[in-house]
């Protein structure tokens, strides 16, 4: 296929409020409700055709900037600024393939975004958007979904100066050769405040659904599993020889562990594998670990070198496009897919993998991705990369499509019946035996069809930013 060329001839902003269900702590911020955006785009082909397309991603607070000294209103208002400057930059920018908008404003957004204090990281979210909602237009334009239009490179991936060390590397060949997962294992997220027994809880939710870790490993049967650690050595030892004694009794499982940043260095690492190995009860859980996630801080994390006795993989420090490549130089392993850094990343951070081969790797994590469009497009990605296990969250602490209305709760099921199951509390993601089936996500455009209740949303507001 050669690579179509488009205009963005217009972008609309919206999002809605949600509530979860239970608590969920990581890092430094314990969330119990949030905000999600929705961004449509108009294109207009080279032909005249023109077409719409939508992205979703929650506006999560204390992940993109932890700084401590923001609220989580001003989080949110640094990346709907994001989303304003993206957006403004695709509507300037005139005709470009899929990958060409992205890649040849690069650097001019990343250095606006830096003029107004806001960090690569933050940059990345609102090219995310815009890009998924231009790309989504794309192949309805062209009545392909994600998995035929990336494999026929439908975006024009190719070499480019943002990311000279692909120079030699043929992007349409690893397109062409991919092979995307019909189903996938969802990791289940263990949070630091979760309750792991009943005897962990004061009060139930009490809405029938799994609470604690030993109901969840009951109702969803899962293999892999993503722990929580918090920087304390001796706490997260605790925590961990509790959760063990549930996982244990599970015929198998593995899992990662999730620094998100808690500790200072490489050495506080490297203390609480020695202080997890030196503890009898973690003996099973210990050989389970398949690899470890951020466990420094962003500012030091690519400082030194990075040396444990299992991979690390970066996540919040994937801020600048270049940044696995920084890692990999360190000692790091791996980086993380999320579809809120964008569809283009990942397929670049893909290549470098196979362009340096043997112990580099990929890994698929979840920013609490929402019921529909949001969790869809996420797993359309993580699926094309050919990642066997996706960290999942957001169907455990949001319940199902709660705050949306119900009669596009269904539509999305009905679309969707491998990937959603009608419950009495309404339709919700489906993982049996530990697995997403996500066939139908093979639809023109990107995982999904059916589109959100646009009215049932608010316009997003003008960001107060810097504020």
């Amino acid at each position: 296929m050669s690579a179509p060329h488009f205009r963005i001839l217009e972008i609309e902003r919206r999002e809605w409020p949600f509530r979860l269900r239970m608590p969920f702590r990581f890092g430094v911020i314990t969330l119990t409700e949030g905000r999600q955006a929705v961004v449509r785009a108009r294109i207009r082909d080279e032909a005249g055709r023109e077409g719409w397309g939508v992205a979703a991603e929650s506006l999560a607070a204390k992940w993109f900037d932890k700084d401590p000294a923001l609220s989580d209103a001003q989080n949110e208002h640094q990346l709907r600024r994001s989303l304003e400057l993206a957006g403004e930059a695709a509507l300037a920018a005139g005709g470009n393939t899929g990958f060409g908008h992205f890649a040849d404003g690069y650097e001019a957004h990343v250095a606006a975004c830096g003029r107004e204090g806001l960090n690569p990281l933050v940059a990345g979210y609102g090219r995310s958007l815009v890009d998924r909602a231009a790309l989504d237009a794309l192949l309805k334009l062209h009545d392909v979904s994600f998995f035929a239009g990336m494999r026929a490179n439908i975006g024009g991936m190719a070499p480019h100066a943002v990311v000279l060390d692909l120079a030699g590397f043929d992007l349409g060949a690893m397109l062409a050769g991919l092979s995307p997962a019909r189903r996938i294992q969802a990791r289940h997220t263990v949070g630091l405040v979760d309750p792991i027994t009943a005897a962990d809880q004061v009060e139930r939710v009490g809405d029938g659904l799994p609470e604690t870790l030993e109901e969840v490993a009951a109702t969803y049967r899962h293999a892999w599993w993503k722990l929580k650690v918090g920087g304390d050595v001796a706490a997260d030892v605790d925590r961990l020889c509790r959760i063990a004694a549930v996982l244990d009794r599970l015929h198998g499982y593995q899992v990662s562990l999730d620094g998100n940043e808690q500790y200072a260095d490489a050495e506080g690492v490297a203390a609480l594998w020695r202080a997890m190995a030196a503890e009898p009860r973690l003996r099973r859980l210990c050989a389970s670990v398949a690899y470890i996630e951020q466990p420094v801080k962003r500012a030091r994390a690519l400082e030194t070198r990075m040396a444990a006795e299992r991979p690390v993989i970066i996540d919040e420090s994937d801020g600048a496009l270049d940044a696995f490549v920084e890692a990999r130089a360190l000692g790091y392993a791996g980086v993380s897919s999320k579809a809120c850094k964008g569809v283009w990343r990942s397929l670049l951070n893909l290549a470098r993998c196979r362009h340096w081969g043997e112990g580099c790797f990929m890994t698929g994590e979840d920013l609490t991705t929402l019921a529909g469009l949001s969790v869809q497009q996420d797993l359309a990605l993580v699926a094309l990369l050919g990642l066997a296990h996706v960290e999942r969250n957001g169907h455990h602490f949001i319940d199902g499509f709660s705050g949306r209305p119900k009669a596009e709760a269904v539509r999305f099921m009905e679309a969707h019946p491998d990937l959603y199951a009608d419950t009495p509390r309404g339709p919700r993601l489906a993982i049996r035996e530990g697995v997403l089936e996500i066939g139908s996500l093979e639809v023109p455009g990107l995982g999904a069809t059916v589109e959100p209740d646009y009215a049932a949303m608010q316009a997003m507001p003008k960001a107060a930013w810097p504020g």
